[in-house]
């Protein structure tokens, strides 16, 4: 391997390290783990307490609590559609390869 193609591979894993070391020390294990980008597990979590708060506003009948039983729903919902693309974090990372 050319001396640049090195530097671009350590400056790749520096970078990898940084945004998800999870993932990076499954890698390094030899026990894969998802990427930060398909763990969706809080949004579960989300669905499931939207789904709670709805069913106790129609239980006790409370129109606010039904709202935002529908509300929690829909956003857990639209972030668990497979064909939209993971939402991206922000940060400050440098422009150009």
């Amino acid at each position: 391997m050319h001396r640049n193609d090195a530097e671009r591979l350590a400056d790749l894993e520096a970078r990898l390290e940084q945004d998800d070391p999870r993932f990076t020390h499954a890698l390094r294990a030899g026990r894969p783990a998802r990427p930060r980008e398909y763990r969706r597990t809080g949004l579960w979590y989300g669905l499931a307490v939207g789904a709670a708060v709805l069913i106790a506003g129609v239980v006790v009948p409370d129109g606010l609590l039904i709202a935002t039983g529908l509300v929690l729903m829909g956003i857990a919902a639209q972030l668990l559609d497979p064909r939209q693309a993971p939402p991206r974090r922000r940060g400050n990372r440098s422009a150009g390869p």
